[in-house]
């Protein structure tokens, strides 16, 4: 008799467990699903904890700095950003502190020392219990597009010289 109610004990805690797995394979099918997403979205994302280190970091992000996402992975995440930017960082770092999210422009530096620009976006990340744990850098290099602006500016103002002062307007012209 004492058996039969363990062999239904178990037969009742068998089928809760598959229930409960069944309902729990979705989620992580979700997150897994999630977690590739990440890892081919075209601008760089990058999980910074609290400390100031890289927790993670998706390939689009290591390979702006010309880097394995291995290779960032604990290391200081300002580090990404010339000296002479770091206090201009720590601005918007404050600002994303108290807002939740910053957007902003910053100069950055690969290993090999050579500059890129950077959109950078910020956004703090809390726990349940609305502490800090860190937050999310996305960053998207605009390197091209500022040169390119760099360019369209200097041949304006190029044509603007080219252009002979005996040239006036015809208003002027005919005072």
């Amino acid at each position: 008799m004492f058996w039969l109610y363990l062999l239904g004990l178990a037969t009742v805690l068998t089928i809760a467990l598959r229930r409960v797995l069944k309902r729990q394979k979705p989620l992580d099918d979700e997150l897994y699903a999630k977690t590739v997403a990440i890892d081919h979205v075209q601008s760089g994302v990058a999980w910074v904890r609290a400390d100031g280190t890289f927790g993670s970091v998706n390939q689009s992000f290591a390979r702006t700095f010309n880097l394995a996402p291995r290779e960032l992975a604990g290391k200081e995440w300002y580090k990404m950003f010339p000296a002479e930017s770091h206090a201009q960082v720590h601005n918007h770092y404050s600002q994303m502190l108290l807002i939740g999210t910053v957007v902003f422009d910053a100069p950055g530096q690969r290993v090999d020392g050579s500059r890129l620009w950077l959109n950078v976006r910020l956004v703090g990340v809390h726990d349940h219990h609305m502490r800090f744990v860190g937050h999310h850098c996305l960053v998207e290099d605009r390197t091209r597009v500022r040169d390119l602006e760099q360019r369209l500016v200097r041949s304006a103002v190029s044509a603007g010289k080219r252009q002979s002062p005996a040239q006036e307007s015809p208003a002027a012209a005919m005072r």
